[in-house]
């Protein structure tokens, strides 16, 4: 269709019909009227881009991405419709990730990967119990893949769940024992139950892997001064501070688990250091 003045002219109306309409909540009428702009003039940017914002707000997410695209296709040196697909995504991105994962989940149920993201975008946004319910269809669907018990652990670790997610760290050294952050994750959940002899051989494994981790040695050195053995916990700490001494010596400074560690000279003189 050529962009002849009338039909411009009628499809600036019905998009400025449609801002009116959208500006009252009034979203599918809203609709409509952005449609029929496009109808009589599809290359009118603005057109689209205010349908892909009703789109939006109705949480048409896969719609409303089609129309910001095609606005941008047609003024790709715009600036706003840059801007526009970029609000869009960073808003609505992970939104639009659970919907399509969903849309995955619902045409094939037994899709390991589809619930893991499902999961994992859900922790994401902080909604643990649905991410965990996710994380565990996962699990019952592969479970030899170590990965999603390992991301399982790490939530439940986050959730303060050190009981549960030793279970599963287990089970993931078992599936991969040449894993160093399982057996890391492992150790810190033995130690934060008081389990810290189990603590110690977790650690000693991962030590056996990757000895120079920063968070390895800073971990050991959090075990040793709760058991009580300051003078290994010393040396665990030499190790981390050896790699990142400012982030480490932050750490220590507000580290509860170090208490029994302060007012101790050598203590004390890492801090300073």
């Amino acid at each position: 269709m050529s962009r002849d003045k009338d039909h411009i002219a009628l499809s600036d109306e019905h998009n400025s019909r449609g801002i009116e309409l959208a500006d009252r909540g009034w979203l599918d009428e809203a609709i409509k009227e952005f449609k029929r702009a496009i109808e009589l003039d599809p290359r009118s940017a603005h057109a689209h881009d205010n349908l892909a914002t009703v789109y939006s707000e109705k949480k048409l997410y896969r719609e409303a991405l089609q129309e910001y695209l095609t606005a941008l296709a047609l003024e790709p040196d715009s600036a706003t419709a840059h801007y526009n697909l970029a609000c869009f995504l960073a808003t609505h991105g992970p939104d639009m990730a659970i919907a399509e994962y969903k849309d995955a989940i619902q045409l094939d149920p037994q899709y390991p990967d589809a619930h893991l993201n499902l999961g994992l975008t859900y922790a994401d946004q902080g909604r643990s119990d649905e991410a965990l319910k996710e994380l565990e269809a996962a699990i019952t669907l592969d479970p030899n893949d170590p990965f999603p018990r390992h991301e399982l652990a790490s939530l439940l670790m986050d959730e303060g769940d050190y009981r549960s997610a030793i279970a599963q760290l287990k089970e993931v050294v078992r599936l991969e024992p040449d894993g160093f952050e399982a057996h890391l994750d492992l150790g810190i959940c033995y130690a934060q139950k008081g389990f810290y002899a189990e603590a110690e051989r977790a650690y000693a494994r991962a030590r056996e892997l990757s000895a120079d981790d920063l968070l390895l040695n800073y971990n050991i050195g959090a075990l040793y001064a709760l058991w009580d053995k300051p003078d290994a916990s010393l040396e665990a700490l030499r190790r981390a501070l050896a790699a990142d001494p400012t982030k480490v010596r932050g750490w220590l400074a507000a580290d509860p688990m170090f208490d029994g560690m302060k007012g101790r000279a050598e203590f004390d003189e890492l801090l300073r250091e």
